[in-house]
């Protein structure tokens, strides 16, 4: 079983998810090409500094751990990961789908998360 349980899963993603786990924000922002967008908690940040400030603040707003659920491949370098949430954030648990884009050299370029519902 490959980090964060999900086999045949492109390594900037895992590197990604598994940095962002360990709140390794150097690295998590190591995964992202020159212009990301990520969408979180209905906000968008757009481009490398915005993403990074997302990174620093979701890292430390609060404690949790993460348990692999799903990762879907789709068409045109996108894969769909789900992971549950179980931590001191308001609910105490959430399942939460995190839809990737990568370019061609597999980097992270777009990043939206939802909770499922």
């Amino acid at each position: 079983m490959t980090p964060n349980g999900f086999p045949g899963l492109p390594v900037r993603i895992r590197t990604y998810l598994d940095a962002h786990t360990r709140h390794d924000v150097p690295t998590a922002a190591d995964c992202f090409g020159p212009a990301p967008v990520v969408v979180d908690d209905g906000r968008t940040h757009r481009g490398r500094d915005a993403v990074r400030a997302w990174l620093d603040r979701t890292s430390t707003e609060y404690t949790y751990t993460t348990t692999p659920l799903t990762a879907v491949p789709h068409e045109d370098r996108r894969w769909t990961v789900t992971q549950r949430l179980d931590g001191d954030f308001p609910g105490g648990t959430v399942d939460l789908s995190h839809t990737f884009t990568l370019d061609d050299d597999g980097r992270i370029t777009e990043l939206t998360i939802t909770a499922c519902t």
